[in-house]
């Protein structure tokens, strides 16, 4: 499933409240988030009825708990609040490579879970830069390409697409 491609606004002041008073906290709150920052919903495609949601902060406390910045409406109707969730407890495992992926949303989110959601502009602009990386190790002449003096060869390590999962 695609990602929900609504942004909103950190409301800041509540947002460094928020931080300044919960558990595992940052330390000093004006570094953790940007006074005219924006944030994009990163839960699966969804229709209005479920509100958008953005990872803020990971909590240092052994309960697992982080602080999600909340959002519903559009325009002067756009409603926000700040909660601290639980984590989701899914886990993706994939036995043949004895991977085990956590869900990275909070415990009982709207829609699939984050290892099921693709964001196609992260992959896009990963497989830019891979490419560009590749046309740029190619050319001749270029002292960083594979065989030169003191170039390395990075024609072996793996195409893997970035991704949000931990």
């Amino acid at each position: 499933m695609l990602q929900c491609t609504a942004v909103t606004q950190v409301p800041y002041a509540e947002a460094l409240l928020a931080l300044a008073t919960m558990e595992g906290g940052p330390e000093h709150p004006p570094d953790a988030v940007e006074p005219e920052e924006f944030v994009l919903c990163e839960l699966g495609d969804h229709d209005e009825r479920a509100e958008h949601a953005a990872h803020l902060w990971t909590a240092d406390t052994p309960d697992d708990q982080d602080l999600w910045l909340l959002w519903s409406g559009t325009g002067a109707h756009r409603v926000h609040r700040l909660d601290t969730l639980r984590l989701c407890p899914a886990v993706l495992r994939e036995p043949a490579t004895r991977t085990v992926t956590p869900c990275a949303y909070f415990d009982h989110h709207p829609g699939p879970h984050s290892f099921s959601v693709t964001d196609p502009l992260g992959d896009l602009i990963a497989e830019h830069v891979h490419s560009e990386v590749r046309r740029l190790v190619s050319e001749d002449g270029d002292p960083g390409a594979p065989g030169a003096p003191g170039a390395s060869d990075v024609s072996d390590v793996p195409d893997v697409p970035d991704t949000d999962a931990p």
